[in-house]
């Protein structure tokens, strides 16, 4: 016994398979509703859609952060188990019922749509941080067609007579992110009015962001064909050079040796199921809709499989090119901290300076530690840890900020790299965006926000306008904070919801007997018993557990943030600071609001039906 809610008038919503063979002979004609141009312009716009930023900075952080290798094991299992189904039920359903995201649940039920408006929502937050992050990223591509580089000096005081001393005390790279480029507050609370450079950025990257997207896929589909394969391009540049600098092989190395203990560990795996939800762009609505354009008997099982095996390999494949450059970092960091360590054992001990050298370094320390221990006890002698300097976390904006610059800065012809990889970042951010952009039009369009006459330019145009405005608010002296949250809180929870409520509604309420036999009509084969089991059983309960354990252990911490602040005592290390007690507010704003959206609309139309037979029957009944 199967089971399946009930839901009437379900075939009157949805186009039978006479309709959908008509649908695609009046398509392939020549009809007003857009399509793609091939089956490679589909394929680059979902890699490049799901294959963004995260991808190169986030997923190495996360490997950092749970013992290199170790990470890969669940990340992988869980891409399988969780991410390929979900990612195929969005193809399928999308393929199936020609419409974009509130389109679709809408078919299906209409109290269903609010997945297509929590969709929408998660698509709009995050990609108004997303397009903050590639005005940042425009910022730094303009300062690198200059030589030297400004990040690789710190400015002269006031009075030109030193540098700047937060500089000094810092470093430069620091110093140009933090203060140069964004001005950054000592609180999320300080607004300070607005800088200006990151207002002209935001106000290039939201058009550029615009013209991309003005007419849909037709001017998007073109553009993919250049931000979805540049990025590959760039990474095998960076890999290559990151192999022959030094140290490169450690970073490798430290990547692919797993540490089993934290296969033990909870978070090791909620962390890597979050990720396979970044990895793919599930539950933005973004997926859906250009599965939409395909045509009705496109082979979209093989779509979910080349594109998982393309997030898998891109994942890994952008941790090499992050490790090479991390382990040449750890590198440098480890060579200084041995030399400043011979240099004090020199002088103390008044050595000849080829005395001591790195080859015979630590058997140096230890004969003169058992023979004059008073004295090495008494010099600042640094512990210098390889492996504590590869495992030393950074998160997000810093791996691209601060630790590619500062490698960069080192190698020869540093403009040029510079280029590259900012090159690279703006292509890999605008894929991505052009997918949220989508993800945020057409669900507008079918909601009828916008009067029915206007031409989906002015819908694009309008929305994106209206997103810069928005966007100011990251333009302040506090806007890195601001960023943070909204990455921390816009797509976690709302995401993990949104999809769990997708598999229940295609499974129990459009009915998965329904959906295979749509799934033979358009590919000519039932889902196997892999997909059969993940859709029913494994992919919802992996969801759960994630969300469950998630909420729990976000409810057990004190919510802190990082802050750059220069009159700090542990300065320039990043300072923990508790939220003020009003941001709570602003977090159920980002995550709980998407997050109730199913079930209030759910609710609010139920009780509107109720009221409506209310009012109907009382007047039959009066005379």
């Amino acid at each position: 016994m199967r089971l399946v809610l009930p839901n009437p008038g379900l075939d009157l919503r949805i186009p039978n398979y006479e309709d959908l063979d008509r649908i695609e002979k009046e398509e392939a004609e020549g009809s007003d509703r857009p399509k793609w141009d091939n089956k490679a312009q589909y394929i680059l716009t979902c890699v490049g859609f799901c294959i963004g930023l995260g991808n190169v900075w986030r997923f190495p952080y996360l490997c950092q952060s749970h013992g290199g290798g170790a990470f890969l094991i669940p990340f992988l299992i869980l891409l399988v188990l969780e991410g390929m189904p979900l990612l195929l039920l969005e193809f399928a359903i999308g393929q199936r019922l020609r419409k974009g995201s509130v389109g679709v649940w809408r078919s299906i039920s209409p109290y269903l749509t609010g997945i297509g408006i929590a969709s929408m929502l998660v698509s709009f937050l995050v990609g108004l941080y997303y397009n903050t992050l590639i005005a940042w990223i425009l910022w730094y591509l303009f300062n690198s067609f200059q030589s030297p580089l400004p990040w690789t000096q710190c400015p002269l005081n006031d009075n030109r007579t030193g540098f700047v001393p937060e500089c000094q005390e810092s470093s430069t790279v620091d110093y140009f992110f933090y203060r140069v480029t964004l001005n950054s507050s000592a609180s999320i609370a300080e607004s300070g009015g607005i800088h200006w450079p990151i207002v002209l950025c935001l106000l290039a990257a939201w058009t550029i962001v615009a013209i991309c997207c003005i007419r849909g896929i037709s001017t998007s589909g073109k553009a993919v064909y250049v931000t979805a394969i540049l990025p590959y391009i760039v990474l095998t540049i960076f890999l290559i050079r990151g192999l022959t600098l030094k140290g490169a092989l450690s970073g490798l190395t430290f990547l692919f040796t797993p540490d089993l203990e934290e296969l033990m560990k909870p978070m090791t795996w909620l962390d890597a199921g979050a990720q396979v939800f970044y990895a793919f762009g599930l539950a933005w609505g973004g997926l859906i809709s250009f599965s939409s354009y395909n045509p009705v008997h496109n082979n979209c099982m093989q779509d979910a499989v080349i594109l998982s095996v393309v997030t898998g390999f891109t994942s890994v494949y952008a941790a090499m090119v992050t490790y090479s450059i991390i382990g040449f970092r750890a590198t440098e960091k480890y060579d200084n901290c041995i030399s400043e360590n011979i240099m004090t054992l020199l002088n103390a001990f008044n050595l000849p300076e080829d005395n001591i050298t790195t080859s015979n370094y630590e058997a140096a320390l230890i004969h003169l530690n058992s023979s004059h221990p008073d004295v090495v006890l008494g010099l600042d002698i640094k512990t210098c840890d390889m492996h504590t300097l590869l495992s030393e976390g950074v998160e997000g904006t810093g791996l691209a900020f601060i630790v590619f610059t500062e490698a960069i800065t080192k190698m020869p012809g540093s403009p040029v790299w510079s280029v590259l990889l900012f090159l690279m970042l703006l292509c890999l951010g605008l894929s991505t965006l052009f997918g949220n952009i989508e993800g945020v039009v057409v669900p507008l369009k079918d909601l009828h926000v916008f009067p029915k006459h206007w031409p989906h330019e002015a819908l694009t145009g309008t929305t994106c306008f209206v997103a810069f405005l928005i966007t100011l608010l990251f333009a302040q002296p506090s806007g890195l904070y601001w960023v943070n949250l909204f990455d921390s809180f816009a797509g976690s929870v709302p995401l993990l919801t949104t999809g769990l409520f997708e598999m229940i509604a295609v499974v129990y309420i459009y009915g998965i007997d329904r959906f295979n036999e749509d799934f033979k009509f358009m590919t000519g084969r039932k889902p196997g018993i892999f997909w059969q089991v993940s859709w029913r059983f494994i992919s919802p309960l992996i969801v759960m557990v994630i969300l469950v354990f998630y909420l729990v252990t976000l409810a057990q911490e004190e919510l802190t943030y990082l802050v750059w602040d220069p009159n700090a005592v542990e300065f320039p290390s990043l300072v923990p600071t508790l939220y003020p007690s009003w941001i709570n507010a602003v977090i159920f704003l980002l995550a709980g609001v998407p997050s109730v959206a199913v079930p209030v609309y759910a609710v609010c139309r139920l009780v509107l039906n109720c009221c409506k037979k209310r009012s109907v029957s009382k007047e039959k009944l009066s005379p």
